[in-house]
C-alpha cells in the first residue's frame, strides 16, 4: 500500500481526519483507532468529492444518507462532523467516550448532530442502510413530478469485515439485491482483521462473489490510499442505476502505525509512543495533539458551504412544486414533521356485540383503514402477512418499478426486517410497521432494542400470543415473550383483550410518535366485549383499567391481558354467585399503566385491597409488582405443549374455572 502524500491538501486533510481520531482514543485511554487510520482516505474522498449535506440543517430532507455500520470506528465520524461543520465542537471531541459528551463510545442519532443511525451491533447500520434506500425510493416515486425531484439521493454507509459476517446483513443485503436499490452504495473496509485476529480464521468466503449472488454490483479498489480509485469506484457505483454496489476497498487496519495490520490496533489505544510514532510516519508534529491546520480547517469548512447552496436551491423548487402540487407538499410536510394527516383516526372498524374475533383480525380491519388515511404508512410481514393479517385487499407490494406501492414483502428474515423497518423509520416522511409470530421477536430483539433506544416509530404485529396457538407446540407458543419485551425501555407493549382494544391499541401506536410500540395479538378468536356494560376501551391509553367493578370496596381484584381478560370476567360473575365481590382490571400494557399518576394507580388498584390476582397466559414474575405479596398470579412458568389450542390453555390451567377455584383459596389465605 502506498504512502500517503502528506504535504498535499488531500493528505493534510486526510491525516487531519486520521489524527483526531487516535487523539480521541488515545485521550480517552478507550475506543478503536485501528479503522479511522485504515478507512480514513475512503471516507475523506466520499464527504469531500460526493456526499451532499448541509451542516447547517442536518435534517434536510434531501440529503445524501451516510451510515458507518462499524460504529466503533465511530472517533472517525466525530472527526468527519467537526471538520465538516455540524454542530460538534473540538471541546466534545476531546470529552471522547465521557459521561455526558456528545461523542460516546458509538455513534447515537439522538445524540449527535449529523448521525443518521444510531450503530455499533455489527450488520445493524448494513440493514439500516437497506431500509433508508427503500424509503428514499418509496417517497421519490411518491412525490417527485416532472421537472421537480424532491427525493434523488444516494444512501451510503463504511461496512466491515465484522458487519458482514452478521446474519442480520445477509438478510438485508439479500432484499437489497432483489429490490434493485441502485442508489445504496456501501464501501467495505476489507482488512482482514477482526477483534480476535484475522478473519481467515473464521471467514474465507468470497464476499465479492456473494454479494453479487445477491444481485449487487461489486468493485474492487486494490489500495486503500489511493483516492483516484476510491473516486473512480464510487462514479462506477453511481452509474449502475439496476444493482446495490458494494466496493471491497483493501485497507491495513492501523496503516501507519506499529502495530498496523494486527488485531491489537483494534480495539485499544496505539499508547502515547505508539502514537507519537504513527505521526511521525506520516510527517505529522508527534507532540501536537487535536491539531487542525488552518487551510484544512478554512478548505473543508468551504466544501461544506455547497450544502447550504444545494439546499437554498431545493428550497426554490421546492416552492414552485407547492405552487403546483400543494396537496402532495402539504402531505410532505405533515410527514417529514412526524406528524399524521387530519382524520387519520376516522372511520374505523365497527364490530357488534356477541361477534367474535381474534385480535389479529381486528388489527388487519384496522390497518386497512389507517392505510387509507395515511398514504405513508408502509410496511409487512416475515413471510407470515396471512397469519399477521398485514395484507391490504387489492395492493400490490414494493418492488422495482413499483416503488410507490407500501406492502413489504421481507421474507423470512426478521431480523432484517428489523434493522431495516429502523432504516425506514430513521428516514423521515413515513410510518412503518413490521409483523410476525409473537416467538420469533426473539430473531429480530437487537434491532427491538436498537428502535427502543433511538424512540423510532415503529409498530411490531406480533401475533399467536400464546399457548393458544395450539397444535405448532412448544416452538412456536410464545411463554416468556411479552415479559421480555415488557423489559425493553422506550418500547410499548400492548395486549389488547377484544377488537375494540385493538382500535384503541393501533391508535397509541399511530399518534406515538417517539418509541416503538408492539401490539401483541391473539390467533383464537374473542368475543366482543359489550362497551355498554363495561367501561369503554378508550380507556386503554391508560395502560390498566377498571373494566367491570363491584359494590363499594372489592374483596378481590382481578386483573388480565389480552385473551384472559374474558377468563376473569366469567370469574367475577362466578365470585359475585358466592356473594364475593370482585372488580376486574383489564391490564393491556405495563408502561401506559407506569406513566399514569400515583392517585390514578391506586383508584384502580386500591391499596386497600391486597387480595389481587393477575391472569396471563405467559410467566409471571413482572406480575408481582402489581399483586403484591399477598397476591397470586396464575401463569405458565414452563414451556408449552402441541395440542388444539383450549386443550393446551386447559392443561395450564387458564380456565375461568381455575381462576374461580384459585381466588377461592387467595381468599381464605
Amino acid at each position: 500500500m502506498t504512502k500517503e502524500i502528506s504535504n498535499s491538501l488531500d493528505g493534510l486533510s486526510v491525516n487531519t481526519i486520521r489524527f483526531l481520531a487516535t487523539d480521541m482514543v488515545q485521550q480517552a485511554n478507550s475506543g478503536h483507532p485501528g479503522l479511522p487510520l485504515g478507512a480514513a482516505p475512503m471516507a475523506y474522498v466520499l464527504w469531500n468529492r460526493f456526499l451532499r449535506f448541509n451542516p447547517k440543517d442536518p435534517k434536510w430532507p434531501n440529503r445524501d444518507r451516510f451510515i458507518l455500520s462499524a460504529g466503533h470506528g465511530s472517533a472517525l465520524l466525530y472527526s468527519l462532523l467537526h471538520l465538516y461543520g455540524y454542530d460538534l465542537s473540538l471541546t466534545e471531541l476531546e470529552h471522547f467516550r465521557q459521561l455526558g459528551s456528545k461523542t460516546p463510545g458509538h455513534p447515537e442519532s439522538v445524540l449527535t448532530p449529523g448521525i443518521e443511525v444510531t450503530t455499533g451491533p455489527l450488520g445493524q447500520g448494513f440493514g439500516n442502510g437497506v431500509g433508508v434506500a427503500m424509503a428514499e425510493r418509496f417517497l421519490a416515486t411518491k412525490y417527485n413530478k416532472e421537472n421537480y425531484s424532491l427525493i434523488d439521493h444516494y444512501t451510503y454507509a463504511i461496512v466491515s469485515d465484522g458487519d458482514l459476517m452478521e446474519g442480520v446483513a445477509s438478510e438485508a443485503a439479500s432484499l437489497a439485491g432483489h429490490l434493485k436499490l441502485g442508489k445504496l452504495i456501501y464501501l467495505y473496509d476489507d482488512n482482514a482483521i477482526s477483534l480476535d485476529g484475522p478473519t481467515n480464521l473464521a471467514f474465507t468466503e468470497n464476499v465479492p462473489e456473494r454479494f453479487r449472488a445477491y444481485g449487487w454490483q461489486t468493485l474492487t479498489v486494490e489500495d486503500g490510499n489511493d483516492l483516484e480509485a476510491i473516486e473512480q469506484a464510487i462514479l462506477t457505483a453511481q452509474a449502475e442505476s439496476e444493482k446495490p454496489s458494494l466496493i471491497s476497498v483493501k485497507t491495513i487496519i492501523g496503516y501507519g502505525s506499529p502495530q498496523q495490520g494486527t488485531n491489537k490496533v483494534h480495539g485499544s489505544p496505539l499508547g502515547i509512543e505508539n502514537l507519537k510514532k504513527t505521526k511521525e510516519f506520516f510527517g505529522w508534529d508527534p507532540e501536537k495533539n487535536f491539531f487542525i491546520p488552518e487551510e484544512v480547517k478554512t478548505y473543508l469548512l468551504n466544501q461544506s458551504q455547497k450544502g447550504v447552496e444545494l439546499q437554498t436551491a431545493w428550497e426554490k423548487d421546492f416552492a414552485g412544486y407547492q405552487k403546483e402540487f400543494g396537496t402532495e407538499a402539504k402531505d410532505f410536510e405533515i410527514s417529514f414533521d412526524g406528524k399524521l394527516p387530519e382524520g387519520w383516526d376516522h372511520n374505523m372498524p365497527t364490530f357488534q356485540v356477541g361477534e367474535t374475533l381474534a385480535t389479529r383480525e381486528a388489527s388487519g380491519k384496522v390497518l386497512e383503514v389507517l392505510r387509507e388515511n395515511i398514504t405513508w404508512l408502509i410496511g409487512g410481514s416475515a413471510d407470515l402477512a396471512s397469519s399477521n393479517n398485514t395484507p391490504v385487499k387489492g395492493d400490490q407490494s414494493f418492488q422495482p418499478g413499483h416503488y410507490d406501492l407500501r406492502n413489504i414483502w421481507f421474507g423470512v428474515r426478521e431480523h432484517g426486517m428489523g434493522a431495516i423497518l429502523n432504516g425506514l423509520a430513521s428516514y423521515g416522511g413515513t410510518r412503518v410497521y413490521g409483523g410476525t409470530f409473537l416467538t420469533f421477536s426473539d430473531y429480530m430483539r437487537g434491532a427491538i432494542r436498537l428502535a427502543a433506544l433511538t424512540k423510532a416509530p415503529v409498530t411490531y404485529i406480533f401475533t399467536h400470543d400464546s399457548v393458544a396457538l395450539g397444535e405448532d407446540g412448544p416452538t412456536h407458543q410464545p411463554v416468556e415473550h411479552v415479559s421480555a419485551l415488557r423489559l425493553i425501555p422506550n418500547l410499548t407493549v400492548i395486549r389488547p383483550a377484544d377488537a375494540f382494544e385493538t382500535i384503541e391499541a393501533w391508535k397509541i401506536a399511530m399518534s406515538r410518535l417517539k418509541g416503538p410500540v408492539a401490539l401483541i395479538l391473539s390467533r383464537q378468536k374473542l368475543p366482543v366485549i359489550d362497551q355498554q356494560r363495561y367501561a369503554s376501551a378508550d380507556n386503554l391509553k391508560k395502560g390498566g383499567y377498571i373494566l367491570s367493578d363491584c359494590e363499594g370496596l372489592p374483596d378481590i381484584i382481578l386483573l388480565a391481558t389480552g385473551s384472559e381478560v374474558q377468563l376473569v370476567l366469567e370469574a367475577q360473575e362466578q365470585l359475585a354467585n358466592k356473594g364475593i365481590k370482585a372488580r376486574v382490571v383489564s391490564f393491556p400494557s405495563f408502561e401506559l399503566f407506569n406513566q399514569q399518576d400515583r392517585s390514578y394507580q391506586e383508584q384502580v388498584l386500591s391499596p386497600n385491597v391486597t387480595k389481587r390476582l393477575a391472569v396471563e397466559a405467559g410467566v409471571t414474575p413482572l406480575w408481582y409488582q402489581y399483586v403484591g405479596t399477598d397476591g397470586d398470579v396464575i401463569g405458565i412458568d414452563t414451556f408449552g405443549e402441541s395440542g388444539e389450542g383450549k386443550a393446551v390453555l386447559a392443561h395450564f390451567g387458564i380456565t375461568a374455572e381455575h381462576v374461580y377455584e384459585r381466588a377461592l383459596e387467595l381468599l381464605n389465605r
